[in-house]
Protein backbone atom coordinates (compact mmCIF):
# COMPACT_ATOMS: atom_id res chain seq x y z
CA UNK A 1 0.00 0.00 0.00
CA UNK A 2 1.51 3.32 -1.06
CA UNK A 3 0.87 6.82 0.22
CA UNK A 4 -0.88 9.21 -2.23
CA UNK A 5 1.24 12.14 -3.38
CA UNK A 6 -0.88 14.69 -1.52
CA UNK A 7 -0.60 12.76 1.73
CA UNK A 8 3.14 12.33 1.25
CA UNK A 9 3.58 16.09 1.02
CA UNK A 10 1.47 16.54 4.15
CA UNK A 11 3.50 13.84 5.93
CA UNK A 12 6.69 15.82 5.40
CA UNK A 13 5.10 18.88 7.00
CA UNK A 14 3.83 16.81 9.91
CA UNK A 15 7.25 15.23 10.46
CA UNK A 16 8.81 18.69 10.63
CA UNK A 17 6.13 19.76 13.09
CA UNK A 18 6.76 16.75 15.34
CA UNK A 19 10.48 17.56 15.39
CA UNK A 20 9.55 21.10 16.42
CA UNK A 21 7.59 19.75 19.39
CA UNK A 22 4.05 19.51 18.00
CA UNK A 23 2.65 16.35 19.57
CA UNK A 24 -0.71 16.78 17.85
CA UNK A 25 1.01 16.46 14.48
CA UNK A 26 2.14 12.97 15.43
CA UNK A 27 -1.46 12.15 16.32
CA UNK A 28 -2.41 12.99 12.74
CA UNK A 29 0.34 10.71 11.43
CA UNK A 30 -0.89 7.96 13.73
CA UNK A 31 -4.48 8.22 12.50
CA UNK A 32 -3.34 8.32 8.90
CA UNK A 33 -1.04 5.28 9.02
CA UNK A 34 -2.27 3.06 11.84
CA UNK A 35 -4.49 0.90 9.59
CA UNK A 36 -1.59 0.11 7.27
CA UNK A 37 0.62 -0.65 10.28
CA UNK A 38 -2.00 -2.98 11.74
CA UNK A 39 -2.39 -4.82 8.44
CA UNK A 40 1.36 -5.43 8.38
CA UNK A 41 1.42 -6.47 12.04
CA UNK A 42 -1.42 -8.97 11.49
CA UNK A 43 0.70 -10.55 8.78
CA UNK A 44 3.68 -10.94 11.12
CA UNK A 45 1.97 -12.30 14.25
CA UNK A 46 -1.07 -14.54 14.65
CA UNK A 47 -2.59 -13.05 17.80
CA UNK A 48 -4.45 -9.74 17.34
CA UNK A 49 -3.55 -8.56 20.83
CA UNK A 50 0.13 -9.12 20.04
CA UNK A 51 -0.33 -7.26 16.77
CA UNK A 52 -1.88 -4.26 18.58
CA UNK A 53 0.99 -4.27 21.09
CA UNK A 54 3.46 -4.39 18.21
CA UNK A 55 1.84 -1.40 16.50
CA UNK A 56 1.74 0.59 19.74
CA UNK A 57 5.40 -0.09 20.50
CA UNK A 58 6.38 0.82 16.95
CA UNK A 59 4.58 4.16 16.98
CA UNK A 60 6.07 4.97 20.40
CA UNK A 61 9.57 4.11 19.16
CA UNK A 62 9.21 6.24 16.03
CA UNK A 63 7.83 9.14 18.07
CA UNK A 64 10.80 9.04 20.44
CA UNK A 65 13.16 8.93 17.47
CA UNK A 66 11.54 11.98 15.86
CA UNK A 67 11.55 13.95 19.11
CA UNK A 68 15.27 13.21 19.42
CA UNK A 69 15.83 14.87 16.03
CA UNK A 70 16.41 11.62 14.15
CA UNK A 71 14.26 9.47 11.92
CA UNK A 72 12.73 10.14 8.51
CA UNK A 73 12.33 13.46 6.76
CA UNK A 74 10.21 11.85 4.04
CA UNK A 75 8.53 8.46 3.40
CA UNK A 76 7.08 8.11 6.88
CA UNK A 77 5.09 4.97 6.09
CA UNK A 78 8.10 3.12 4.68
CA UNK A 79 10.13 4.05 7.79
CA UNK A 80 7.23 3.03 10.04
CA UNK A 81 6.91 -0.38 8.37
CA UNK A 82 10.65 -1.00 8.55
CA UNK A 83 10.63 -0.10 12.25
CA UNK A 84 7.65 -2.39 12.86
CA UNK A 85 9.43 -5.35 11.27
CA UNK A 86 12.50 -4.71 13.42
CA UNK A 87 10.43 -4.36 16.59
CA UNK A 88 8.70 -7.66 15.75
CA UNK A 89 12.07 -9.32 15.22
CA UNK A 90 13.53 -8.01 18.50
CA UNK A 91 10.42 -8.97 20.49
CA UNK A 92 10.55 -12.50 19.08
CA UNK A 93 14.24 -12.85 19.92
CA UNK A 94 13.68 -11.47 23.41
CA UNK A 95 10.72 -13.73 24.11
CA UNK A 96 12.61 -16.72 22.74
CA UNK A 97 15.24 -16.28 25.48
CA UNK A 98 12.67 -16.24 28.30
CA UNK A 99 12.15 -19.39 30.30
CA UNK A 100 9.13 -19.68 32.63
CA UNK A 101 9.54 -22.72 34.83
CA UNK A 102 9.94 -23.65 38.48
CA UNK A 103 12.13 -26.58 37.44
CA UNK A 104 15.73 -25.43 37.45
CA UNK A 105 17.09 -28.78 36.36
CA UNK A 106 19.41 -28.70 33.36
CA UNK A 107 19.01 -32.39 32.59
CA UNK A 108 15.97 -31.96 30.34
CA UNK A 109 17.10 -31.02 26.84
CA UNK A 110 13.54 -30.08 25.84
CA UNK A 111 12.07 -29.80 22.36
CA UNK A 112 13.27 -27.36 19.68
CA UNK A 113 10.92 -24.41 19.23
CA UNK A 114 10.90 -21.88 16.42
CA UNK A 115 8.77 -18.77 16.52
CA UNK A 116 6.69 -18.59 13.28
CA UNK A 117 6.78 -14.78 13.16
CA UNK A 118 10.54 -14.76 13.62
CA UNK A 119 10.94 -17.43 10.96
CA UNK A 120 8.87 -15.42 8.47
CA UNK A 121 10.92 -12.32 9.14
CA UNK A 122 14.19 -14.23 8.82
CA UNK A 123 13.07 -15.70 5.49
CA UNK A 124 12.17 -12.20 4.29
CA UNK A 125 15.64 -10.93 5.23
CA UNK A 126 17.30 -13.92 3.53
CA UNK A 127 15.26 -13.43 0.34
CA UNK A 128 16.13 -9.73 0.18
CA UNK A 129 19.80 -10.50 0.68
CA UNK A 130 19.73 -13.14 -2.06
CA UNK A 131 18.05 -10.74 -4.52
CA UNK A 132 20.72 -8.13 -3.79
CA UNK A 133 23.57 -10.44 -4.85
CA UNK A 134 25.21 -10.12 -8.27
CA UNK A 135 23.65 -12.40 -10.91
CA UNK A 136 26.70 -14.66 -11.08
CA UNK A 137 26.71 -15.19 -7.31
CA UNK A 138 22.99 -15.97 -7.27
CA UNK A 139 23.50 -18.44 -10.10
CA UNK A 140 26.30 -20.37 -8.41
CA UNK A 141 24.46 -20.43 -5.06
CA UNK A 142 21.30 -21.73 -6.68
CA UNK A 143 23.15 -24.50 -8.49
CA UNK A 144 25.30 -25.58 -5.54
CA UNK A 145 23.12 -24.88 -2.49
CA UNK A 146 19.58 -25.36 -3.83
CA UNK A 147 20.08 -27.91 -6.58
CA UNK A 148 22.90 -29.64 -4.69
CA UNK A 149 25.32 -29.81 -7.62
CA UNK A 150 29.04 -30.19 -6.97
CA UNK A 151 31.61 -27.67 -8.26
CA UNK A 152 32.72 -30.28 -10.81
CA UNK A 153 29.15 -30.55 -12.13
CA UNK A 154 28.64 -26.79 -12.24
CA UNK A 155 32.01 -25.94 -13.81
CA UNK A 156 31.10 -26.75 -17.47
CA UNK A 157 27.84 -24.80 -17.16
CA UNK A 158 29.65 -21.66 -16.01
CA UNK A 159 32.75 -22.10 -18.15
CA UNK A 160 35.01 -22.34 -15.11
CA UNK A 161 37.25 -24.90 -13.47
CA UNK A 162 35.88 -26.78 -10.41
CA UNK A 163 38.31 -24.88 -8.18
CA UNK A 164 37.10 -21.55 -9.59
CA UNK A 165 33.49 -22.59 -8.96
CA UNK A 166 34.33 -23.48 -5.34
CA UNK A 167 35.98 -20.07 -4.83
CA UNK A 168 33.04 -18.29 -6.47
CA UNK A 169 30.56 -20.20 -4.30
CA UNK A 170 32.52 -19.31 -1.15
CA UNK A 171 32.48 -15.62 -2.08
CA UNK A 172 28.78 -15.80 -2.88
CA UNK A 173 27.97 -17.42 0.49
CA UNK A 174 30.01 -14.81 2.29
CA UNK A 175 28.30 -12.04 0.35
CA UNK A 176 24.89 -13.51 1.17
CA UNK A 177 25.75 -13.70 4.86
CA UNK A 178 26.99 -10.11 4.87
CA UNK A 179 23.86 -8.82 3.12
CA UNK A 180 21.65 -10.92 5.39
CA UNK A 181 23.20 -9.30 8.45
CA UNK A 182 22.78 -5.91 6.81
CA UNK A 183 19.00 -6.49 6.64
CA UNK A 184 18.91 -6.33 10.45
CA UNK A 185 20.31 -2.78 10.52
CA UNK A 186 17.58 -0.15 10.72
CA UNK A 187 17.78 2.99 8.61
CA UNK A 188 19.45 5.97 10.25
CA UNK A 189 18.89 9.61 9.33
CA UNK A 190 22.22 11.36 10.04
CA UNK A 191 24.43 10.87 6.95
CA UNK A 192 27.41 9.50 8.88
CA UNK A 193 25.20 7.04 10.79
CA UNK A 194 23.62 5.97 7.52
CA UNK A 195 27.10 5.46 6.02
CA UNK A 196 28.17 3.45 9.08
CA UNK A 197 25.01 1.35 9.09
CA UNK A 198 25.55 0.31 5.48
CA UNK A 199 28.92 -1.20 6.48
CA UNK A 200 28.13 -2.94 9.75
CA UNK A 201 27.52 -6.29 8.05
CA UNK A 202 30.88 -6.04 6.31
CA UNK A 203 32.54 -5.10 9.59
CA UNK A 204 31.16 -8.15 11.38
CA UNK A 205 32.26 -10.44 8.55
CA UNK A 206 35.73 -8.83 8.30
CA UNK A 207 35.15 -7.59 4.77
CA UNK A 208 35.75 -3.85 5.08
CA UNK A 209 38.51 -2.03 3.25
CA UNK A 210 41.15 -0.57 5.62
CA UNK A 211 40.10 3.01 4.89
CA UNK A 212 36.42 2.27 5.57
CA UNK A 213 37.35 0.32 8.69
CA UNK A 214 39.33 3.27 10.08
CA UNK A 215 36.52 5.69 9.34
CA UNK A 216 33.99 3.36 10.97
CA UNK A 217 36.18 3.02 14.08
CA UNK A 218 36.28 6.80 14.39
CA UNK A 219 32.51 7.02 14.09
CA UNK A 220 31.87 4.22 16.58
CA UNK A 221 34.14 5.87 19.12
CA UNK A 222 31.58 8.62 19.68
CA UNK A 223 28.26 7.20 18.39
CA UNK A 224 26.63 4.99 21.05
CA UNK A 225 23.64 4.25 18.81
CA UNK A 226 25.79 2.77 16.06
CA UNK A 227 27.80 0.80 18.63
CA UNK A 228 24.52 -0.73 19.81
CA UNK A 229 23.59 -1.60 16.23
CA UNK A 230 26.99 -3.22 15.72
CA UNK A 231 26.60 -5.27 18.90
CA UNK A 232 23.18 -6.43 17.75
CA UNK A 233 24.43 -7.54 14.33
CA UNK A 234 27.44 -9.23 15.93
CA UNK A 235 25.14 -11.23 18.22
CA UNK A 236 23.03 -12.35 15.26
CA UNK A 237 26.17 -13.60 13.51
CA UNK A 238 27.23 -15.79 16.44
CA UNK A 239 26.98 -19.60 16.14
CA UNK A 240 24.87 -19.64 19.29
CA UNK A 241 22.07 -17.84 17.43
CA UNK A 242 19.95 -21.00 17.43
CA UNK A 243 16.31 -21.95 18.15
CA UNK A 244 15.15 -21.74 21.74
CA UNK A 245 14.56 -25.16 23.30
CA UNK A 246 11.34 -25.28 25.29
CA UNK A 247 11.67 -27.12 28.57
CA UNK A 248 9.26 -29.71 29.87
CA UNK A 249 7.99 -28.34 33.21
CA UNK A 250 7.19 -31.86 34.36
CA UNK A 251 10.86 -32.79 34.11
CA UNK A 252 12.32 -35.91 32.53
CA UNK A 253 10.50 -39.18 32.98
CA UNK A 254 11.57 -41.05 36.06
Amino acid sequence: MTTPAGEADADEELLAAVRAGDTAAYGVLYERHRTAARNLAYGLVTDHADADDLVAETFAKVFATLRAGRGPLVSFRAYLHTTLRHVCYHRARRDRRLEFTDDLSRYDAGEPFRDPALDRLERTYAARAFRALPDRWRDVLWRTEIEGASPAEVAPQLGLTPNAVAVLAHRAREGLRRLYLQQHVGAADPPECRWAGERLGGRVRGRLAPRDSARLDTHLAWCAECRARLAEVTEIDQPRHRPYRQRNPAGPPG
